[in-house]
């Protein structure tokens, strides 16, 4: 073998092996918060604690709202720890399964948990709980001082919003039949029923924080197939509801705020094809909102969404749209008009797993933290993935 076909070999199994590698040279650390195991667990959520602490939480049990052993669980990973806690109880609703928890801290430091229980085993049904905590330092679990529901009461403008913005809206004819409703006024006069537009409201993802002591709440509806925001404007004492997000099925909003005070909700399509994440903004920090449209990044399962501290913008997501085996991060210097850089963080064969309904957080350090549902597609595969990514590392 001459030197030059020796020199070519060697360049080329450098250049493959280098490829090999280049999605994964972000991440700089990656594990599973506890063994994989073949009970549900689902729609997990991340918080980094003033004392260097991470605590995280899930729903898990016997199936979602079908299965009345649904609780919330957590777990924490101390300051320089390697390895996360047993995971302990966060909450449990009598008989009810409980889902879609998300935590996070106000602008005081108290500690909020914010989930769903599911009444009558109907997503439509569901409530919104709340826990709050002051006493959350130790190891386990932290210690709660006030527990309630959030009750929203969305009034007659919710209802006219509805149908101004299906106005703003392409022409759809979808509908059953000839002589069946279309579905955009299947729901303006679900809209009007006082009833079905108080409850059903449900979360995902994390709150944005503002000045003034606002929290903006990202909520869904599967009954309305589009969202809300619950807002408060006294650091989380009282909420009150937004005005709809309305379009063709945006669920499950992850909000960021622009320089010019403009917020950006980036939400799942569970609507009509092609599958594609949905774009509002609101100019009101949060109190009215565009209808949706759709932005050119495929989408079946999750987004989330991050102003880091370098002013990029990331975004989380199943970047597909024909399933959750693939979860993506971009990045965008332009605030999210267009995504310079992407990364992989799972990426697998269709039907070789889910991983999906992730939680994107930033540390003062600049790392990424984040959790996701890790299901490997066996039957005792299933658990919450934790990965920290250097956000510096992803290439331009």
């Amino acid at each position: 073998m001459t030197k030059i076909v020796l020199l070519l070999i060697i360049l080329f199994l450098a250049t493959a092996a280098g490829f090999a590698q280049a999605p994964d040279r972000a991440i700089v650390r990656e594990t599973l918060i506890f063994p994989a195991q073949e009970k549900h667990v689902h729609g997990s959520s991340l918080v980094s604690l003033p004392n260097g602490d991470f605590l995280a939480v899930w729903f898990q049990g016997s199936g979602e709202r079908t299965a009345d052993d649904v609780k919330i669980m957590g777990a924490r990973l101390q300051k320089g720890g390697k390895a996360w806690s047993e995971p302990f109880l966060m909450a449990d609703t009598p008989n009810l399964p409980d889902c879609n928890p998300v935590v996070f801290l106000n602008s005081q430091g108290k500690l909020f948990l914010v989930w769903i229980a599911v009444q009558a085993n109907q997503w439509e049904y569901s409530i919104l709980r709340v826990k709050t905590s002051t006493d959350y330092a130790k190891s386990g679990p932290p210690i709660w001082n006030w527990q309630d529901n959030i009750l929203l009461k969305p009034g007659d403008s919710f209802a006219n919003e509805v149908a101004a913005k299906f106005k703003d809206l392409p022409q759809s004819s979808a509908g059953w039949g000839g002589y069946a409703p279309k579905y955009d006024n299947m729901i303006i006069e679900a809209s009007r029923d006082a009833g079905k537009r108080s409850i059903g409201w449900m979360t995902r993802i994390k709150p944005l924080l503002l000045d003034k002591g606002r929290i903006v709440l990202p909520l869904y509806s599967d009954g309305f197939n589009f969202s809300l925001m619950a807002i408060s404007d006294d650091d989380g004492t009282t909420w009150r509801p937004s005005l709809p997000v309305v379009g063709r099925g945006p669920i499950q909003p992850a909000l960021a705020r622009r320089n010019d005070g403009t917020i950006v909700a980036l939400m799942r399509d569970s609507g009509d094809g092609p599958t594609r994440v949905h774009v509002s903004e609101s100019a009101d920090r949060g109190e009215s909102w565009k209808a949706t449209t759709k932005t050119d990044i495929p989408n079946t399962a999750s987004v989330e969404l991050l102003v880091l501290k370098d002013g990029r913008w990331a975004f989380l997501g199943n970047d597909i749209d024909d399933g959750r085996y693939r979860l993506s991060l971009f990045l965008s210097d332009d605030e999210g008009k267009t995504w310079t850089w992407k990364t992989r963080i799972e990426d697998h064969q269709p039907g070789q797993g889910g991983y999906s309904y992730p939680s994107l957080i930033q540390t003062p350090d600049g790392l990424l933290h984040m959790t996701y549902s890790h299901h490997d597609g066996t039957k005792n595969g299933k658990s919450i993935n934790y990965v920290v990514v250097d956000p510096q590392r992803i290439d331009h």
